[in-house]
């Protein structure tokens, strides 16, 4: 009768895992989440992301007009899980940004986003880690593109 019921318990205990499948996105699909383009020129386009982003709370790390390479930090969020509170385990997280800014033509440029979520810190034995995590929400990219956009729009109003 014991095992019966043992036999029972891990049966639907096997039977209620299920994995959830991990849709791979492909680099063309990636692409077209992070990018936009906009009828305007290079000049416009750059001004506006610099202010979308500093508006969005990131601090400018690098920006090169002439590459169109943009790079920002968000400001630093402590956060505190079991670990740290016991003092194992040390961490800040931010969130990076990279933006390139392309001019097709003198009128067509395209702005490419890619957030990333860095996660990194030190145990109390001085060990370091860092944990990037790409960010691939669809509506994380579409917001800060319409910001863009909006800021566009007034530039060149």
């Amino acid at each position: 009768m014991k095992n019966y019921i043992v036999a029972t318990i891990l049966a639907l205990t096997l039977t209620g895992c299920t994995l959830t499948p991990v849709i791979e996105q492909t680099p063309l699909q990636i692409q077209a989440i992070q990018s936009r383009d906009y009828e305007t020129n290079k000049v416009v386009t750059f001004a506006a992301t610099m202010s979308v982003l500093q508006d969005l709370g990131y601090i400018i790390q690098s920006a090169d007009k002439d590459t169109g390479f943009i790079t920002a930090t968000s400001t630093t969020a402590n956060t505190t899980n079991f670990m740290e509170a016991m003092g194992g385990v040390n961490t800040r997280s931010v969130t990076k940004v990279t933006v390139f800014i392309e001019e097709f033509k003198p009128t067509l440029t395209r702005v490419r986003l890619n957030f990333v979520n860095q996660r990194s810190g030190s145990s109390s034995y001085g060990q370091q880690f860092q944990n990037d995590t790409p960010i691939t929400d669809p509506a994380t990219y579409n917001n800060a593109l319409e910001k863009i956009e909006d800021a566009i729009f007034i530039r060149k109003g």
